[in-house]
This record gives C-alpha cells, structure tokens and sequence, in this order.
C-alpha cells in the first residue's frame, strides 16, 4: 500500500513537472500572449484537467512557470555575472543582461497576479524566496573570490536590484512610457572592487 502511495506521489509530481516545463516553454516562444490550458495540456502531454487538479488554476500555473524561467534565466545571469573582470563591468553586464531577459513578461504577469488574487500571493512569495536566495548565496560566492564588497548587506543587495528590475517591467506592462535607458539598473548595486580607490564606468 505504502509502496502505492509512493509511486502514485512520484508520478503526481512528475506530472506537475512537465506541466510547469511546458508552460514556461509556451510562455517564452509567447512573450505577453495568452496561452490556453488546451495548448499546455498537450504540450506536457496530459489531460486538460489536470491543470486544475495539480495547481487549482491555470493563473496558479503560470506563476509557477514564470518563476522557473525567471530562475533559469538567472542562472544565465550568473554565468555573466562570473565573466566580468572587474565590479564595474559586474554591475554593467548582469544589469543590461536582466533588463533582457525573456522571463521577465511572464513574471510581470505573475506579479499582477498575485496582486490580484490573495491566494496566489504565497506562491509569488515563495519563488521570490528561492530568487533572492539563490541571487545572495551567489554573489556572496563570488564576491569573496574577488575580493568585491558591497556597501550594505548582500540580501538587502539582491533584494534591491531584482525589486528595481521587476518594478521596472511593471511599469512598462503597465503603459508607462520610456526604454532600458531611462533606467540606472546597475546603480541599484553597489558591488564595488575594493582594491581601487575608483572604478571607470
């Protein structure tokens, strides 16, 4: 019986996985457009009400989906992040490589959600845990390898630069006019080299 339950438990949970894959896979090819539980259905290969049946909602799903591309696209992130010489060129780069990033219409939209609906608020809250952690433990990492500081905590760091990102791309979902340009996203991080007294922008 115990034996039942466990497999039936691995199963459940790879069926939420590959509804949370193809959603997110749906989403990106579809930046800002409206996906149908019929389309991610088929494309995780399961029946239509099993969307409801693991997640509640399709609007609970998309949040998921979202966020699991917000982190994959943060991983690339890092990797940028890990080839910059100096802070200077840190804060550049991972700020032109976030405002770039195909997750983020999808996360607006994740984020409107969970303004919208109050039950959908903890699962925004929880992925938004996992980003700030991830985003801490590897700046942390990387500024000790190199010497680097910042001039307040790392989470206050991380939590201040993705909420300037995301607040941006509200904005913009939201009909404010104005272009990447308009926006100093490597100035809400004050990683800085510590070894030189200044640093060419």
């Amino acid at each position: 019986m115990e034996k039942r339950r466990s497999e039936a438990r691995g199963r459940g949970l790879a069926t939420r996985r590959r509804l949370i894959e193809a959603t997110a896979r749906l989403c990106e090819e579809r930046p800002g457009g409206e996906v149908s539980v019929a389309e991610i259905a088929k494309a995780a290969g399961v029946f239509p009400n099993q969307v409801t049946y693991h997640f509640g909602s399709k609007d609970s799903l998309l949040v998921h989906a979202a966020f699991l591309g917000l982190l994959h696209d943060a991983r690339r992130i890092e990797r940028i992040g890990t080839q910059a010489p100096d802070a200077a060129a840190f804060r550049r780069n991972v700020a032109r490589a976030v405002l770039a990033m195909p997750s983020l219409p999808s996360v607006a939209r994740a984020l409107a959600a969970g303004i919208a609906k109050p039950e959908l608020a903890p699962v925004v809250d929880q992925h938004l845990r996992l980003l700030f952690r991830q985003s801490e433990r590897f700046v942390g990492r990387l500024a000790d390898s190199r010497g680097w500081r910042a001039d307040r905590p790392l989470g206050v760091e991380v939590r201040t630069f993705w909420s300037t990102a995301l607040g941006a791309v509200l904005l913009v979902r939201a009909g404010v006019h104005g272009t990447n340009a308009d926006l100093d996203l490597a100035g809400a991080l004050t990683i800085h080299d510590t070894q030189a007294t200044a640093e060419p922008e």
